[in-house]
């Protein structure tokens, strides 16, 4: 063939062949039914009207408080390109009779239209930063042929809006899925149909809702269930929940490969020792293979993860490589492990941010990486640990043995859970010192960033700031990240 044959006989692969647009009109009709008021094409889909870009398809969701038709106008006006309604409007859109069931259809449509390899994570700890530690790894070595749900986009909603954003030619999709109670992750993993399904860790977030440990990792094994044919499960061997786990897998026909720390794991953890930059040097087993790489994350707990990471991008068929590459430069996420170098009297002091969640097993890890960090104070601001009902009272009050270890200097609890573990910390008896460790407890952050202003800051501390979500220790986080530099 000539050099003008080859020219003209382009795009040779059949992946050269989709055009720049995410989504035309008719396909947008072809996916969920609806009629198109003429051709368009979107670059992007959205619910948020807030957050639309140029382009995108906004996608107007009824909730229980809200309408999204009542955004329509604040959409366009960030350049939407087209919308899906349940009404005609004088604007470019796809009418449907659903709007919700539409983004499900179109999420359906998107993942058949893919023939890449879909990857799934859940799990108590850890998954968000797993997730995007895998699609790291997999972006980097398919040239960017690889996708993934953003931020925590894990339930009902985000998942298929996940999905629906999912361009066509994408090699791999990896896709976060979270949980309140049973049945959750069944209904998002038969949409997201996974050939892999990786749970990090089993520990009691959401437990007022389940009860039990043991119901908790029933739940999260509902992710084998849309595993596609010869799929594999990446599970923790050293969790006490693993032959639950692996049993569950096998009866929905999954292959077990498991990670941690325990001789009979697939991948095994040989030696991890603290790098230069905070990080640690892992070698690590992977049958007769030998892995070294570097983990940019601090903490034994960044270890583990890095582990069920390379699971996951080993049984997708990626290249392990770039996952070593990929954690080498990985740094921690907002709300889960971003630090900050902040301006206080007498230089500067860390402000590490894992403000968007908490459990007691996430609590117990990052009280003891804080403890690992160089420090002349260590300062913990703890936020109440939300969905753990009757069991609230227990877990918070543990606390006070992690805090010990970890030598916190001050500790400011934020939320009115908070009270079980302030009347722990009044006994001297848990204290290695025999002297109750200093400590103060307030209602909210705006309280919370009185107490901390008042107690002062000064060069070389280390600020943790820890808490579920809902208790808004974001706050804190932004108005002390307001000094950085």
């Amino acid at each position: 063939m000539s050099a003008l044959e080859r020219i003209l006989a382009w795009p040779a692969k059949a992946i050269d062949r989709y055009r720049l647009a995410l989504w035309t009109a008719a396909e947008l009709a072809d996916a969920t039914g609806g009629a198109p008021s003429g051709p368009f094409q979107a670059a992007g889909v959205e619910t948020d009207s807030r957050e639309v870009r140029p382009g995108d398809l906004f996608v107007a969701l009824k909730g229980e408080s809200t309408d999204g038709h009542e955004f329509l106008d604040k959409a366009f006006a960030n350049g939407a390109a087209a919308a899906l309604v349940e009404r005609p409007i004088p604007a470019p859109h796809v009418l449907v009779a659903d709007t919700t069931k539409a983004l499900e259809a179109l999420a359906a449509f998107a993942r058949d239209r893919v023939g890449g390899r879909m990857i799934g994570v859940t799990g108590s700890v850890g998954k968000t930063g797993v997730k995007e530690a895998i699609f790291s790894a997999l972006d980097r070595a398919s040239h960017g042929a690889a996708h993934r749900s953003v931020k925590s986009y894990n339930n009902h909603v985000g998942v298929p809006l996940s999905l629906a954003r999912m361009p066509g030619a994408s090699a791999f999709g990896v896709f976060e899925m979270g949980m309140n109670h049973a049945g959750e992750i069944a209904a998002l993993t038969t949409q997201v149909r996974p050939h892999v399904a990786v749970i990090t860790t089993i520990a009691p977030a959401h437990i007022e809702n389940l009860g039990s440990e043991e119901a908790i990792a029933d739940a999260k094994a509902e992710i084998f269930r849309g595993l596609e044919p010869a799929g594999t499960a990446v599970l923790p061997i050293d969790s006490r929940h693993f032959p639950r786990l692996r049993d569950a897998a096998i009866h929905c026909g999954a292959q077990v490969l498991s990670f941690g720390k325990a001789a009979g794991a697939d991948i095994r953890l040989l030696d991890a020792v603290p790098s230069a930059n905070g990080g640690s040097l892992v070698t690590a087993a992977l049958g007769e293979r030998r892995l070294c790489y570097t983990v940019a994350e601090p903490g034994e707990h960044w270890v583990t993860n890095s582990l069920a990471v390379m699971g996951a991008v080993f049984a997708a068929g990626g290249d392990l490589g770039a996952a070593g590459l990929a954690l080498a430069e990985m740094g921690g996420l907002k709300g889960r492990g971003a630090r900050h170098r902040i301006a206080v009297p007498g230089g500067h002091a860390l402000l590490i941010d894992e403000s968007y969640n908490a459990n007691p097993a996430s609590m117990r890890a990052t009280l003891a990486q804080l403890g690992h960090t160089p420090a002349s104070r260590r300062i913990a601001v703890l936020g109440s640990m939300k969905e753990l009902g009757d069991f609230a009272p227990a877990y918070h009050a543990q606390l006070a043995e992690p805090l010990a270890e970890a030598q916190v200097d001050f500790a400011l609890l934020v939320g009115p859970e908070m009270a079980a573990l302030a009347r722990e910390l009044g006994k001297a008896a848990h204290n290695p010192l025999g002297k109750p460790l200093a400590f103060a407890h307030c209602a909210g952050p705006g309280e919370a960033i009185a107490a901390l202003e008042e107690f002062g800051l000064i060069g070389g501390d280390a600020v943790l700031v820890k808490g579920s979500n809902s208790v808004g220790l974001a706050r804190v986080v932004a108005h002390f990240a307001a000094r950085e530099g």
